[in-house]
């Protein structure tokens, strides 16, 4: 089967979201740096963004302010969505991340426009409004985003910092946003930071 089969509805709102729907399966192919915790391979796109929407619900109560939950998963399930075009930048890689945001959002204007418009326009400003890190319920998801990789890394012998060649002031760079949205994770991040070092998994 490939989408040359997809039998058309006589409802072509539907058949939009339906195409979009097989679209989005793509995700599943995009592969990221973070290894699954068993080492057997790297996670996808996909993987990554079920796993911080779950986290999301769990540490609520950490946030330095209130946070709508139910909006924050919606974020982490399309966050990462223009990657099915744009690719996955590694967050370390300096050249990657500078043509990144024109990337993506060609990648959004291509993507998001298979919807119909309303859903369309909703999907793109969850997507922004996660970019910017300017609300509470944006940066909350923007720190699951970060602390998912970090445990990840504490758990495969820092993989992504290793091979990366990867230094403390970079990490703490990228997770600076945990360290003003959810202070006491920070503490635990920068205990693991201390233990990577010790380790040789992370430079100092």
């Amino acid at each position: 089967m490939a989408i040359e089969d997809f039998l058309k509805s006589q409802n072509d709102r539907l058949n939009s979201q339906l195409l979009f729907t097989a679209e989005i399966d793509k995700m599943t192919a995009v592969l990221r740096r973070t290894l699954l915790l068993d080492k057997s391979r790297r996670e996808n796109d996909a993987e990554h963004s079920w796993h911080i929407a779950v986290m999301a619900m769990l540490f609520k109560e950490y946030a330095a302010e209130p946070v709508d939950i139910g909006r924050v998963v919606q974020m982490c399930v399309v966050h990462d969505l223009v990657e099915i075009e744009a690719g996955d930048t590694f967050a370390y890689d300096a050249k990657g991340n500078m043509d990144k945001e024109e990337r993506e959002k060609e990648a959004a204007d291509r993507l998001f426009a298979k919807l119909p418009k309303d859903q369309g326009d909703l999907i793109r400003s969850l997507w922004e409004e996660f970019d910017a890190m300017e609300t509470a319920d944006a940066k909350y998801a923007a720190c699951m985003d970060r602390l998912q990789p970090f445990l990840h890394n504490t758990l495969t012998d820092g993989h992504t910092w290793d091979h990366g060649k990867v230094g403390r002031a970079a990490v703490e760079k990228r997770s600076a946003i945990v360290k003003e949205f959810m202070p006491e994770i920070y503490r635990w991040m920068e205990e693991n930071m201390d233990n990577a070092i010790s380790k040789g998994w992370m430079s100092p």
